[in-house]
């Protein structure tokens, strides 16, 4: 109905007193309108920015790229990290050093994390490098910012700084559920431990980085922190990261395990033997007698996989922790044969079943597999 047919319609229709008035409203509602919708038209909806700005772990602030399609990984351990988050399909790069899981071997390689190629990385066209301050170089990051790539670095100090630094990162990758879970899980199986664990003395050991010269680690690294919920404790006290250790200190302090993480199994019973003809070696018990424990290189890595590490130690130092309780041997059994009648339970015998303390299996797929 056109403008002129409106105002015949309020003619014919309304008495004449009325029809002044009818036709202001008629205006004004008209004058409202119309700024309403030339307003909706010129003002299309908000779209997402497309960088965010966050602070990185080194205090860097870093203006990524939204979403984050593409990435470079510069260290082991956030190749791992990625993979546990579910992300690998992004991952288009990573170092020479990058070998868990097997496929990670197959992405194109950028070089060491120490030199990467920075005439690759940029090839790749990431949306995002990461790197970690314990592997990483800053003229590497600073390069990066040179060419107009965005880099965030990742620096954890203990295993709860691994658990937050993944959530973190799964935040930053945009997908935080991702994130959560693997997180969750890692303290679930972490708190296990500590229950299996809580009443037992923790072993004196010496955790082997390299043998000559003999380098351990300090007590304030992950790996320390990693020993401490393995049930366990480093005779070497020292505020230094990396120490250079003295094997006459050694031999004074007498660890009740050596612990040594290795790459290719059967390479530390190897070792051990050549240190036993060592003179400086055979001074210690634990070399004399053959006590060690060898674990998966895994937990010098700050990533989800060094759980089953700490699992791994923790069943070689305190194995009783780990043995089969007769109860629950009883039980598997009923599991796998139950009674050929079921037994009727009444609900007035509540305490028919004691409670009892229940753990959970520590065989399970580690996080990034």
């Amino acid at each position: 109905m056109s403008r002129r047919n409106r105002g015949g319609f309020l003619k014919t229709t309304l008495p004449p007193r009325l029809r002044p008035a009818a036709l202001a409203a008629f205006v004004a509602f008209l004058c409202a309108a119309a700024p309403s919708h030339a307003q909706s038209a010129t003002h299309p909806p908000t779209e997402p920015p497309p960088f965010r700005e966050v602070v990185d772990e080194t205090g860097r602030t870093v203006r990524i790229p939204q979403p984050v399609r593409r990435i470079v990984s510069l260290a082991p351990s956030l190749t791992e990290t990625i993979y546990a988050l579910g992300l690998q399909d992004r991952l288009v790069g990573d170092t020479d050093d990058c070998d868990y899981p097997p496929d990670a071997q197959k992405k194109t390689k950028v070089g060491g994390g120490i030199n990467p190629s920075l005439e690759v990385i940029a090839s790749l066209h990431p949306d995002l490098v990461l790197a970690t301050k314990s592997f990483n170089r800053p003229e590497t990051t600073h390069a990066l910012d040179q060419l107009g790539i965005a880099s965030y670095a990742t620096d954890p100090h203990s295993v709860a700084d691994i658990i937050a630094s993944t959530k973190t990162l799964a935040d930053v990758l945009g997908v935080p559920e991702a994130g959560a879970s693997v997180a969750e899980e890692m303290q679930h199986r972490l708190a296990d431990l500590q229950q299996r664990l809580e009443d037992l003395p923790p072993k004196r050991v010496l955790f082997v980085v390299w043998t000559q010269p003999l380098i351990s680690t300090g007590q304030h690294t992950f790996l320390a922190d990693a020993l401490h919920y393995a049930g366990a404790i480093s005779i070497v006290d020292s505020s230094r990261d990396w120490p250079q250790v003295n094997l006459e200190e050694v031999a004074r302090l007498q660890p009740d395990l050596l612990v040594f993480a290795e790459s290719q199994p059967g390479s530390t019973s190897r070792e051990m033997e050549k240190l036993a003809i060592l003179p400086a070696w055979k001074i210690l018990h634990a070399v004399r007698d053959r006590r060690y424990a060898a674990i998966s290189d895994a937990v010098n890595r700050p990533a989800p996989r060094i759980v089953s590490a700490i699992e791994e130690l923790a069943r070689q130092l305190h194995p009783a922790a780990f043995a089969e309780k007769p109860s629950d041997s009883k039980k598997e059994s009923e599991k796998e044969n139950p009674p050929s009648r079921p037994v009727a339970l009444r609900a007035s015998s509540p305490n028919l079943f004691p409670p009892h303390r229940y753990s959970s299996s520590m065989g399970g797929c580690a996080c990034s597999r």
